[in-house]
């Protein structure tokens, strides 16, 4: 059935179009047009002055709605997704945090059968670790790291065809050779929980590390030994052109004017938010027992209050912490949308309100709450009818 959502602010790779309307059907996108007349036999979707805009793409995220990735069921896998779709992550790539290459296999075979769906929105798996620097990797992660084995690595990529991304610590032995052989099968990999100054980030970079994760989180900045300084794996990131980098917009792991000089410094195209959101995140009030965190100021946090451990965050809440910064809106949705979509290499289908796009499309109001949720043509999200 034809749907043309009508009365809204439509985001467009252009631009604003304050006159318009989108038309969908059969899970596409089948015009974005500046006419705003109704068609005769459309589904009428009236969106009341609110913002017209495309579906986010969620590339991190360990869980939410009171499940965590590393469960690998499909039971934990589609209660995690539900949870962040109404919060308008549209695509999603399932984070499995450090663990036993049993349980990755595990975890490839759950992300495989949910990609054979028809329309899912589970585009691929995103491994973060085991391969990380011990002493950068935090307490969640000090039990399930482990040094870089070329065999076990290989032979898991190649029962597989849902890895998409792999992060892991560049000044590891063997991490160039295992960020080489990701770049030649397609798989995107990401410098983590990692102390690497500038020539150990040039180096990777050209062996095939081109994304940083979380950026600024567990990675030093500029710092002193003895008597001399030295740059960071902060500043070494900013000055590689061509990396991409991620931020946890949140509010709480970065503050806003690091957020400001991330996006000043590696613009729109090479910034893309993510949540790195753990299970209690999207849980809708409910309360999650979990002995290993807290939950205080609006993020998770170890429970000895040692180390952040994660955000709560959703990504609408990324969206709104970027535009209270200062950030300009468009460019705000873009990071959520484009640039991931972009990075991960879906940009021809997810990420923009294109013709022939997946129908993937969210309604926000004017304080950027999400209003409506559609996944591949699919309305699952709706609770603007009574807005005013």
């Amino acid at each position: 059935m034809l749907t043309q959502i009508i009365n809204g602010r439509i985001f467009t790779p252009q631009g604003w179009l304050n006159e318009g309307s989108v038309l969908m059907r059969d899970g596409k996108i089948l015009e974005v047009t500046n006419c705003d007349l109704a068609l005769i036999g459309a589904r009428l979707i009236d969106a009341k002055g609110m913002y017209i805009v495309p579906g986010f793409v969620c590339m991190h995220a360990h869980g939410g709605g009171g499940h965590d990735f590393n469960e690998c069921t499909e039971e934990a896998f589609r209660s995690i997704i539900d949870a962040h779709l109404a919060h308008g992550a549209t695509s999603f790539y399932p984070t499995i945090s450090s663990s036993p290459f049993d349980k990755l296999h595990q975890a490839a075979k759950v992300c495989e059968r949910l990609m054979a769906e028809p329309d899912s929105p589970v585009l691929g798996l995103h491994i973060e670790g085991p391969y990380l620097n011990r002493k950068m990797a935090g307490e969640q992660f000090a039990d399930q790291v482990k040094e870089i084995d070329e065999q076990e690595y290989r032979e898991l990529v190649e029962s597989t065809r849902c890895i998409c991304r792999w992060d892991a610590s560049p000044e590891l032995p063997g991490a160039l050779e295992f960020a080489s052989y990701l770049r030649e099968k397609g798989i995107l990999a990401a410098v983590s929980h990692t102390e690497a100054e500038y020539d150990g980030i040039r180096a990777a970079y050209e062996a095939g590390f081109t994304h940083a994760a979380h950026f600024y989180n567990a990675m030093p900045g500029f710092h002193k030994r003895r008597e001399y300084k030295y740059e960071g794996t902060v500043e070494s990131v900013y000055l590689t052109d061509g990396m991409t980098i991620e931020l946890i917009a949140d509010g709480i792991h970065l503050p806003s004017t690091i957020l400001k000089l991330a996006y000043k410094l590696k613009g729109v195209e090479h910034t893309c938010l993510v949540t790195d959101a753990l299970s209690c995140a999207a849980t809708e009030g409910k309360e999650i027992n979990d002995p290993r965190y807290i939950i205080e100021d609006g993020v998770c946090k170890l429970a000895d209050r040692s180390s952040l451990a994660g955000s709560i965050a959703t990504m609408d809440v990324l969206v709104r912490t970027m535009a209270k910064a200062g950030i300009p809106l468009g460019d705000a949705l873009r990071m959520a949308s484009e640039t991931p979509a972009r990075i991960m290499g879906v940009y021809d289908r997810k990420g923009s309100l294109q013709k022939d796009k997946d129908a993937d499309i969210l309604i926000m109001d004017k304080e950027l709450n999400i209003r409506a949720v559609w996944q591949a043509g699919k309305l699952v999200q709706e609770s603007f009818l009574n807005y005013k």
